[in-house]
């Protein structure tokens, strides 16, 4: 049985001229439908949520539409909207709180960590029978989710520099005290145990703010992979979600034969190798998940495809994702395009091309240089991005 998906995608409201990040969402979302259209924690980020789909084509046609639907609202007020990790530039200001009771005690408690949430991920959401089987799956699928972030990774530059990350989004959000790879659990009983045991030590308010790499849906019956940055092109959004419903298909068939897997163990390396793919995305190695070695990223996408290759077949994806993988190991990853665009012209010319991709079509031409000079901030050179600490 095909299992159903949906996928969450955030974006970043930028000024179109100075390509600054504003906090300007309630201006965006402003005659949306809030059920497809929400707001974030903060005012310079909204959200997307599409139906559920059983095909790709079904879903990749649901995130164009809402993309092309937020690019109109953002233009006629002179925005734009950008589907990336982080976008270069974060002027003061860009961090104010979406009005919302639970954002503000949010902000309160966490602090910096709140503030800095300057970041848009993509989410997915597939489809389980109940609560015990998602925690169950959970095991099976984590060790091959780093690969799908190092697929996703759009994230190179914070406050103006190169940070020499793929995902520098990651890096940001692993500060939060319940993120990064989740533990094994036998059922939804010993889950829940735990999240109520974080909740009652009071490092966390509320169920919602359970942010592990993969969770069970607090209010859906669905498993969510929450590791990815937001993806530029809507077509890897599509090539993410089709991976991660077949690791889902493959994990349900392995539990109606050993409802109970054993649990190898030894976690740590769970986190290394989510690390590791923020760090280096396509262009260098990754952990492989079966010889916790490293190995070039290509090798470990390939492995997942082909592991997969029967439950792709199974929903009609194969040839899909197959043709999608090839163009990104070819392409490489949206964080080492948008470094060529800044190498080659400027930073400016970089948040231009991440504003393209989201809106579905391939910048053909250069900015002006008078004019991309004129806006970008004083410290930058054209052609050179500083790395941090360079």
């Amino acid at each position: 049985m095909t299992v159903r998906i949906g996928v969450e995608e955030e974006f970043h409201v930028l000024d179109v001229e100075t390509g600054e990040l504003v906090p300007r969402a309630e201006t965006v979302l402003r005659g949306l439908p809030e059920k497809r259209f929400t707001a974030e924690l903060l005012q310079s980020a909204v959200e997307t949520n599409s139906d559920v789909h059983t095909t790709l084509d079904g879903l990749l046609a649901d995130l164009r539409r809402a993309r092309g639907d937020l690019r109109d609202a953002a233009s006629r007020h002179g925005l734009a909207v950008v589907a990336a990790g982080t976008v270069p530039f974060l002027p003061e200001g860009a961090a104010r709180v979406t009005p919302d009771s639970r954002y503000r005690r949010m902000v309160g408690e966490y602090g910096r960590v709140a503030q800095e949430q300057l970041i848009c991920g993509l989410h997915v959401h597939a489809e389980v029978p109940d609560r015990d089987t998602a925690v169950r799956m959970m095991c099976l699928i984590a060790p091959w989710i780093p690969a799908l972030l190092a697929l996703s990774a759009s994230s190179p530059f914070w406050k103006g520099a190169d940070t020499g990350y793929a995902s520098w989004r990651t890096m940001v959000w692993q500060r939060w005290p319940t993120s990064g790879p989740v533990g094994c659990y036998p059922d939804a009983r010993a889950y829940q145990a735990a999240v109520t045991e974080l909740i009652d030590s009071g490092v966390v308010s509320d169920p919602g703010m359970i942010y592990y790499d993969l969770r069970p849906s607090d209010h859906q019956p669905t498993l969510e992979l929450r590791v990815c940055d937001a993806a530029p092109r809507a077509e890897t959004s599509v090539l993410i979600a089709a991976l991660f419903r077949a690791l889902v298909m493959r994990a349900g068939a392995r539990l109606a034969h050993e409802p109970v897997p054993r649990c190898p163990g030894r976690h740590e390396w769970l986190r290394a190798a989510t690390w590791r793919a923020a760090r280096s995305g396509l262009e260098g190695d990754l952990i492989d998940p079966v010889s916790r070695r490293p190995a070039p990223a290509a090798r470990v996408i390939r492995t997942v495809l082909t592991r997969l290759r029967a439950e792709l077949e199974a929903c009609g994806d194969w040839e899909t994702v197959s043709e999608l993988t090839d163009r990104a190991l070819v392409e490489g990853s949206a964080a080492h395009r948008i470094r060529q665009v800044a190498a080659g012209e400027d930073l400016l010319a970089a948040i231009d091309e991440l504003a393209v991709l989201t809106g579905g079509g391939e910048r053909s031409r250069r900015r002006p240089a008078a004019h991309a000079l004129s806006v970008a901030p004083a410290a930058l050179h054209r052609g050179h991005v500083e790395p941090i600490g360079g």
